[in-house]
């Protein structure tokens, strides 16, 4: 691992195969091979978590470990703006658009090692059988998606708190993951944690369709390998006012991002 994490640049593509073995014929588009890789992962990170061992080396780890798998089995990543992630020495907010599980299981390894950092997430998440161990492990603002006074009670006193420490968070404003981008979903608490902590946020865009939903556990679905996948980190920036200009500002990064992707696919 180099001094900028797993990755050396501000920007990094998936390597182009010139030449596929059997081994990796076989394992391109196979959601046998993925699923099976990545519940022994799952299985693994649950054992250490529920030991108290699940350390945020641990987590980097298992997330890059999780990249790797995906790329193996075809999946291309596209990411972009990696210098965005350290341009501030404060903590910062990362507020993005909400696709798939493959964001919550992959932006680890990418901003972890450059910052410390913990995401919001559902109630749900960390009573999961599957998931709950880890995801508590990482000390998260949990909120209930029920009750939006609630939620906001705790992303406020919550984030305040964990950035107050030198903890930067990751917040998908959307009520519930969604392949359609629907700026109306997007709501502005994380505009609003931003600016009552008085620091900047970085805005970040990710196309990740890559990876369905199950329909028996959602975080095991299908895998589509003519879905290229973007992550894209937009540059820090003051909230300023009420914030509804600011997160407007971060809806038509997403918008814009997702449209570039769209019409001129690598």
């Amino acid at each position: 691992m180099t001094q900028k994490g797993y990755f050396n640049s501000d920007k990094y593509d998936t390597p182009v195969m010139d030449k596929l073995t059997l081994s990796d014929r076989l394992r391109r588009n196979s959601r046998f091979y993925f699923t099976l890789k990545y519940a022994s992962i799952v299985l693994k990170t649950r054992k250490q978590a529920k030991a108290g061992k699940y350390d945020t080396k641990a987590w980097e780890d298992s997330s890059y470990y999780i990249l790797r798998i995906i790329e193996k089995t075809g999946g291309i990543f596209h990411i972009s703006g990696m210098d965005n992630i350290v341009r501030e020495d404060a903590p910062v907010l990362f507020i993005g658009n909400h696709m798939s599980t493959l964001e919550t299981m992959i932006l680890p390894s990418v901003i972890s090692p450059l910052r410390d950092v913990t995401f919001v997430v559902k109630e749900s998440l960390v009573k999961h059988p599957l998931f709950g161990d880890v995801m508590s492990s990482r000390n998260p603002i949990v909120v209930g998606r029920t009750d939006p006074r609630k939620d906001f009670e705790a992303v406020m006193n919550g984030g305040m708190e964990l950035l107050s420490k030198g903890i930067s968070i990751v917040i998908f404003p959307q009520s519930t993951r969604s392949i359609i981008f629907r700026p109306a979903d997007f709501n502005s608490l994380g505009v609003k944690l931003a600016r009552k902590a008085g620091v900047k946020v970085v805005p970040v865009a990710l196309k990740t369709d890559y990876w369905g939903n199950g329909k028996i556990i959602k975080e095991l679905g299908p895998i589509d390998i003519s879905k290229h996948i973007y992550f894209k980190f937009g540059e820090p920036f003051t909230v300023t006012g009420t914030g509804k200009d600011d997160n407007q500002k971060i809806i038509e990064f997403i918008q814009s991002s997702l449209a570039d992707w769209e019409k001129h696919p690598e």
